[in-house]
């Protein structure tokens, strides 16, 4: 068992094809999706989250596009094709660098396409971007009688970095659309072409240009080209599997049911293939240890950005239902906070509807659940209140002997140390959401903006003997919030239950920075 766990090497960090094969990583074939690639069609996008796969992907492509067969032997595409004739590659990289400036990134594209000239001993033409790029094209086309495989990888990655300054966005876009767009009228002098990213930008900005691009970021049967199926995991890393079953002393079963429960969960169509976070299953076995890699790899700046503007309620991220349509559009950069952490890959399809095309959008698992519940505190408790004297123990103890009046004024006391709240923001979401996360935090069921036939509940906790009934106002009273309660009947839902139930009226005032009126009764 020893020697199994020492002889096996996995590639964390590596994302070249060539270095994988050649360097004896263990590798999950995902070359029957490439040979379905270039057989079906010739222009392609792809979405996907960070370090997911995608650049391997690219490199994968590159190799057998440089009729490298050698390094195919045994992969499922070795016996697909017999096509393994060399053609010039463009692979242009936009993860390399930052893009603070609009000169950032025509530097960029300048260091690539000279270095491209270069490699192929091409006449240097400089001009716009985009011309630029197609005299590359057809000048390699011309000089070696092979047409041109491009491909790139994040090609997003400056309109990324600039979320938050509209004016640099459009320059980046402009730019990058006229870029791009060359890649249609050079049609005859491509062989195939494929841009990943982490967003997918509507075919009226970026794209508008190149709309001949075919989109299987939700297509069912490419949802398995990037991750790993639970097929592959059994088929690839049962080694894997055994060593940490060894470490922690556990069933080979019961360290699967935690690698599903902590890394599982991705869908990516409507098939609800499951897929595992590639890049925290490599680190966990090459490790030999669970932990929350992916996550703690860091949060992209965007993703930052957004959150902190705080419009936005947290009960939409653990059930969303949002059109299969939208989930697709550019909700990056439209500032839009759900659907962008479903590109940014926080939350995944749960489920989908087929009569309105609706999907249900999710947490994808233990990783990102807990990882990113941990990760919101700051924004919405600020770093001092969350490293205040708040006594969590006291605080859980609290709910769970059914003593409202001791929680409510530990999270009084709390709240003071929060971020000052600006007159423009939304503030009962505000505060909802950060009472919300202190209740999830500590591991309660917490529910907010839960319907009912008559209207609709802040929040509601339950234990197993205790339910609580939350509304809250903001410059106004417990009274008012109180009067709600009892006139919509909130309670009801709890009638049944056996549970003791309370009511809880509480005005904020964000002058104060606190729950200056709090009203407590039972039904």
């Amino acid at each position: 068992m020893e020697n199994v766990c020492q002889e096996k090497k996995y590639p964390v960090g590596v994302q070249s094809f060539s270095e994988i094969r050649e360097g004896g990583y263990v590798y999950v074939d995902k070359t029957a999706y490439v040979h379905r690639l270039i057989s079906e069609n010739k222009y392609y996008f792809l979405s996907r989250p960070r370090r997911f796969g995608k650049s391997l992907l690219l490199s994968t492509i590159e190799a057998y596009y440089q009729g490298r067969r050698d390094l195919f032997k045994g992969l499922a595409i070795d016996s697909l094709t017999e096509d393994w004739e060399p053609h010039p590659i463009l692979h242009l990289d936009l993860n390399i660098g930052d893009y603070n400036t609009h000169q950032d990134l025509l530097d960029a594209l300048g260091y690539n396409m000279a270095k491209w000239e270069k490699q192929y001993s091409l006449e240097k033409n400089i001009t716009t971007p985009g011309l630029r790029l197609g005299d590359i094209i057809s000048g390699l086309h011309e000089k070696t009688g092979k047409k041109v495989v491009i491909l790139v990888d994040e090609y997003d990655k400056p309109m990324l970095g600039a979320i938050d300054d509209e004016e640099l966005a459009d320059k980046f876009r402009d730019t990058l659309k006229a870029f791009y767009g060359v890649l249609k009228s050079m049609d005859q002098h491509i062989e195939f072409a494929m841009l990943t990213g982490v967003a997918r930008f509507s075919k009226l900005s970026i794209f508008s240009d190149l709309n001949n691009l075919r989109d299987i970021s939700f297509v069912p049967k490419f949802s398995g080209i990037c991750g790993i199926t639970a097929d592959e995991l059994s088929s690839c890393f049962t080694d894997g599997i055994q060593c940490l079953a060894k470490r922690y002393g556990k069933s080979t079963e019961e360290i699967r049911l935690e690698l599903k429960r902590r890394y599982d969960g991705y869908h990516f169509a409507e098939n609800l293939l499951d897929i595992y976070n590639p890049f925290s299953l490599v680190n966990v076995f090459a490790n030999e240890k669970l932990d929350n890699y992916w996550f703690a790899s860091g949060t992209p700046t965007y993703v930052v950005k957004l959150l902190k503007n705080r419009q936005w309620s947290l009960k939409d991220i653990e059930s969303y239902s949002i059109d299969a349509t939208k989930l697709g559009s550019e909700g990056i950069l439209s500032r839009e906070a759900i659907p962008t952490l479903y590109q940014a890959g926080y939350l995944t399809i749960k489920k989908y509807d087929q009569t309105f095309n609706e999907y249900t959008l999710g947490y994808p698992n233990g990783e990102v659940e807990e990882s990113f519940t941990n990760f919101l505190k700051p924004i919405f408790l600020g770093q001092e209140s969350t490293e205040s004297e708040f006594d969590t123990k006291k605080f859980v103890k609290d709910v769970m002997r059914g003593d409202p009046k001791a929680f409510m004024t530990r999270l009084d006391s709390l709240l003071r140390g929060v971020p000052h709240i600006g007159s423009t923001e939304p503030r009962e979401v505000y505060f909802r959401n950060a009472l919300y996360l202190v209740f999830k935090m500590v591991g309660f069921y917490t529910r907010t903006e839960e319907n009912t036939s008559n209207g609709r509940i802040d929040m509601t906790v339950e234990t197993d003997a205790y339910a609580y009934v939350f509304e809250f106002k903001v410059n106004k009273t417990a009274a008012e919030a109180m009067r709600q309660i009892r006139e919509k009947e909130y309670w009801k839902k709890f009638a049944a239950s056996g549970k003791t139930i309370f009511l809880i009226g509480a005005n904020f005032s964000p002058s104060k920075r606190a729950l200056d009126d709090i009203a407590i009764e039972n039904p």
